[in-house]
């Protein structure tokens, strides 16, 4: 059962102020997540939380977690950014980016964040682009072939764009060491939103394996190792979530039965997560407008695709409350869609919910990541406001509603192009 974090009374008077649809956020749920994961890591001193600003990337989130003591995980140049006027020092943001521009590098570097590298050519990409290397790099491994937990295969790390082969994790270690490199990352992600507690400790032993192996062939001096992010939510209702603690504490076995023998003891454990730190607190608040009656029975609302891609993308699940009728009974079937000119921009598809009545307030869980942050603007939609829920129960809007001014913007000059 997912219950909404906010009452059908706050919410009709938040409705009275902000019109539907909007994202909500809720601070108080952010905040005490933000310091259960510092709990569970908190025997590794060098412990830090890069929050991957692409799962919600809004400059009064990010100043949340900054004040929980969260970096930023950045991959392009207008969140580095924002991870700068945010506050966020060098030393708290990480460029984890793929296929990368010059002039992204040239900023990370000056802002002074630690640059991972996704690939071995991108060495000498990086100091022809710099002129030097930083005495502090990362270098992302990718082990290919298939990765299982519990027999269940949860991502195909061969298949991935990403990372580096393990031959050339050595090579890239040496070359490194060789143009001035002093302090050593290494960085891997190889599933996403995985709903056990497993996947951190089984990769964590992978990593800290293959760091001993590195120290041993390069010498190279391993100040941290970077788990990225995987750590899921259970999206469905009928799932546990992860028990961070747990997660934590297989970790810390992990590493004190491979890192610590090896004497590095002493070696940093970063996490970039963004889906567990802000999914489930976020809703996507929208109201039903309209419905329909052909070969099935439709609710329309009035958010779309624009507003949450990730249905219409790949079907994914997200749980749909109708406000005020939490406890009757499920005995419809509807397919819940938007407007936009596409079929698949539907929000649910033969979902057994309450009847659902004209101006029914419906909230759609876990969108507080890869939610806003994934909108568009087909159709000429605009994309909706963000709202955060205060810890005292105050609202604030915290990114407004684009405007048709908005849309227009881009094309000021260019209304009159001589053709």
């Amino acid at each position: 059962m997912k219950t909404p974090f906010v009452s059908e009374k706050q919410l009709e008077d938040i409705c009275k102020e902000y019109p539907t649809p909007f994202h909500l956020y809720d601070e108080k749920g952010i905040r005490e997540n933000a310091r259960k994961l510092k709990q569970a890591f908190s025997w590794n001193p060098g412990f830090k939380e890069f929050f991957a600003v692409k799962a919600t990337p809004n400059p009064t989130i990010l100043r949340i977690l900054k004040q929980e003591g969260c970096g930023t995980d950045c991959a392009s140049k207008a969140e580095l950014l924002m991870s700068e006027k945010c506050g966020f020092d060098g030393k708290d943001i990480m460029f984890s980016s793929n296929d990368t521009p010059e002039e992204e590098f040239k900023l990370a570097a000056k802002l002074g964040a630690t640059i991972n590298l996704d690939d071995i050519t991108h060495i000498d990409f990086v100091k022809n682009a710099l002129g030097s290397m930083p005495k502090r790099m990362s270098c992302r491994f990718n082990p290919g072939g298939k990765f299982a937990i519990a027999n269940t295969i949860m991502d195909n790390p061969g298949d991935a764009k990403y990372g580096m082969t393990r031959p050339q994790m050595t090579e890239a270690y040496q070359r490194l060491k060789e143009l001035g490199v002093e302090e050593f990352g290494m960085h891997a992600f190889l599933a996403s939103n995985t709903v056990t507690n497993d996947y951190y400790p089984t990769l964590a032993g992978i990593l800290f394996r293959t760091a001993v192996e590195l120290k041993q062939e390069t010498g190279a001096h391993i100040t941290f190792i970077n788990l990225s992010g995987g750590v899921g939510i259970p999206y469905t209702p009928d799932k546990e979530p992860n028990d961070i603690l747990a997660i934590g504490e297989g970790v810390r076995k992990a590493y004190e039965e491979i890192l610590v023998p090896a004497g590095m003891g002493d070696v940093a454990i970063y996490t970039e997560l963004g889906r567990f730190m802000l999914a489930p607190y976020g809703h996507l608040v929208t109201r039903a407008i309209h419905e329909k009656h052909t070969h099935k029975e439709y609710i329309g609302v009035d958010a779309c695709a624009v507003n949450l891609m990730r249905p219409a993308m790949y079907g994914a699940y997200h749980h749909i409350t109708v406000m005020g009728k939490e406890n009757a009974p499920a005995d419809h079937i509807y397919d819940i869609t938007g407007s936009l000119c596409e079929n698949n921009d539907k929000f649910a598809i033969d979902r057994k919910l309450p009847k659902i009545d004209i101006g029914d307030l419906l909230v759609i869980h876990d969108t507080g990541a890869h939610g806003y942050s994934m909108g568009y603007n087909y159709n000429g939609k605009l994309k909706s406001a963000e709202i955060l829920l205060r810890e005292n129960g105050s609202t604030v809007m915290i990114r407004r509603a684009e405007t048709p001014e908005d849309y227009f913007a881009t094309l000021e000059e260019y209304w009159d192009v001589d053709l």
